[in-house]
């Protein structure tokens, strides 16, 4: 079956990662897009990205504090304002709990996105703990911020999303075109500057041919999943719209 392709710019998306940088390789460009016809964009992000370097030495304290202000940049990269709500949940630790759901779901009713986009907990084979929960976490969010009755306490009217989208999805049914949003995404990436060794394999970001590498990786998988649906450039993901 042939994938769908573009959803209408929603008024306002939410997009929810486990760690720092997941948004941007999963949906950059996606929020980029949206964000240049109109669309407010708003990051979530589960854990405090502690664990996000090789140097046993590394202050943790320091490196959480600076991937926040990664993250925020990576967001006004894309176009957004830098909102972006930190849960601050250990790295490595994210649970898919009720305490984490009650705080899933407060957040789409205190956002109220058209939107949600999030990692797919279905794939199969995945290593991370946090991808799968933080996953889990989005989809039983929604359920609970849908509804009256879930954490009534939280006193904000319940909120269903017309669509989640989730990345890294093991049967992608549905992309987006986004060509000419190559360059934001890569900008937001570029954000991420702790991730260089450990997420981008530029050991040397003086290094052309380490950095041009990884330009061209981003941009054959963009490449790739435009494919699915017969386009240039594309992020591809699995459509849920009956929420």
């Amino acid at each position: 079956m042939e994938p769908s392709l573009n959803l209408p710019t929603p008024a306002r998306a939410l997009a929810v990662g486990a760690h720092p940088d997941d948004v941007e390789f999963g949906c950059g460009a996606t929020l980029a897009k949206w964000a240049a016809a109109g669309c407010e964009i708003h990051h979530l992000v589960c854990t405090d990205g502690s664990k996000g370097t090789w140097d046993p030495s590394e202050d943790v304290a320091r490196l959480v504090a600076v991937r926040q202000e990664e993250q925020r940049a990576a967001s006004r990269a894309l176009g957004g304002k830098g909102d972006v709500v930190f849960l601050g949940w250990p790295d490595g630790e994210l649970e898919s709990g009720l305490r984490q759901r009650w705080e899933l779901a407060y957040w789409i009713r205190q956002i109220r996105p058209d939107v949600v986009l999030g990692h797919d907990p279905w794939r199969r084979y995945r290593l991370h703990p946090d991808h799968r929960n933080a996953g889990f976490l989005v989809t039983d969010g929604i359920v609970a911020a849908r509804d009256p009755h879930f954490f009534p306490e939280q006193g904000a009217p319940p909120h269903r999303p017309a669509a989640l989208l989730l990345f890294e999805a093991e049967e992608p049914d549905h992309v987006e075109d986004v060509a000419g949003f190559e360059e934001a995404k890569l900008a937001a990436l570029w954000a991420h500057r702790s991730q260089f060794r450990s997420t981008m394999k530029i050991d040397d970001p003086s290094a052309a041919d380490e950095v041009a590498g990884f330009r061209q990786r981003v941009l054959d998988r963009l490449a790739e999943h435009g494919a699915h649906a017969g386009i240039d450039r594309g992020e591809a993901f699995k459509a849920m719209r009956d929420l």
